[in-house]
């Protein structure tokens, strides 16, 4: 830890330098590639979507000791159609999600499960959630989805600038991609956890983000000014200063969450918190990402394109030569000559 905080203090006070800025397009090659990953997985596999999306029915039963394997085998007996999507509920319940179920086949599920689990028929708490009601949670997702970006979208732009908004957004859109990519990639059903899982990460992301774009835009408030630094390099400093303190945070938040995808849902079984802390584990590594490699290189060349920051470079790029440019020599220099103090020679007639 002590050599990571030395590191983070060169790196706040220019001493030592990674070139972010300079290199985005090996940082944007990166993210391509996961995004055609995305594409794939989605085109092949899609999104396998709950019951609260598509509709269907639910059965939880009350059983200390009872075992996925046993419910599984009991509806898998029933021959209703699909597979059945069973989960653990805590230490004493079972939870068997199926597809749309006539009353028949509603019946012979209940049936199957009181006599596997050697459970009253009554005791079976059943749930049928149809079509309609799956496409309005639907509609309401994407809703709410839509309108948060659009309200972040306005305050960055009245907080900071409106190309600092774009180039955020930008970076939330590729977090969210990604994300949804690798979940199809995985196969675990949307639910309402993670919808919520995806605003979280939103609201993450755009809280990293806005942390580096505060230090740009204290580092760029002067700078066409002085004339120090171009935007770029003005941004990329800024990216050193606060990307040992963006890893330490992401680092910290990403523990927790990996107990619960491991350990919760891995090796206890809690089915429940797999949707919610898989959403949340790749959105914070991939918010962290784009926090740092995808933003700001984004902003700078937005920026740069303008005339101000094109002229401002042309001055900064004047006044430094490159390494290992020989300097020219003056004007009024003559050749070189012998020693000063050789005294003269008188011509010869």
């Amino acid at each position: 830890m002590s050599k990571l905080s030395g590191l983070g203090g060169r790196l706040y006070r220019g001493e030592t330098s990674i070139e972010i800025i300079g290199h985005r397009r090996r940082w944007y090659a990166v993210s391509a590639v996961f995004v055609m990953l995305s594409l794939g997985a989605l085109g092949v596999q899609g999104l396998h979507l709950g019951i609260e999306f598509k509709g269907g029915s639910s059965f939880t039963v009350t059983k200390v000791g009872a075992s996925v394997e046993d419910a599984r085998a009991a509806v898998s007996a029933t021959g209703v159609p699909g597979e059945a999507i069973v989960q653990t509920i805590g230490t004493d319940k079972i939870r068997v999600q199926t597809g749309a179920l006539d009353t028949v086949q509603n019946n012979a599920v209940q049936d199957a499960l009181a006599a596997k689990f050697a459970v009253p028929v009554e005791s079976i708490d059943t749930q049928i959630v149809g079509p309609s009601w799956g496409k309005e949670i639907t509609r309401k997702a994407v809703y709410g989805l839509l309108g948060f970006l659009v309200f972040v979208m306005l305050y960055l732009a009245m907080a900071f600038e409106p190309k600092m908004a774009v180039a955020a957004i930008a970076a939330v859109v590729h977090d969210v991609f990604i994300t949804v990519g690798i979940y199809a990639l995985v196969g675990f059903d949307v639910t309402p956890a993670t919808v919520i899982g995806f605003l979280t990460i939103l609201g993450y992301s755009l809280y990293d983000t806005v942390v580096v774009f505060d230090k740009i835009r204290e580092n760029t408030r002067t700078i066409t000014a002085t004339s120090k630094s171009t935007y770029s390099q003005a941004t990329n400093l800024a990216v050193n200063q606060t990307i040992v303190r963006s890893i330490n945070t992401s680092v910290i938040a990403l523990l927790p969450v990996g107990s619960i995808l491991f350990v919760g849902a891995g090796l206890l079984g809690a089915g429940t918190l797999k949707d919610l802390s898989l959403a949340l584990f790749i959105g914070l590594a991939v918010g962290t990402y784009s926090s740092i490699f995808i933003a700001p290189p984004v902003l700078a060349q937005l920026r740069e394109r303008e005339p101000a920051m094109q002229a401002l470079a042309k001055r900064v790029n004047g006044r430094t030569a490159p390494i290992g440019t020989p300097t020219p020599a003056p004007a009024h220099s003559e050749e070189r000559r012998g020693p000063r103090n050789q005294p003269k020679r008188k011509h010869r007639k």
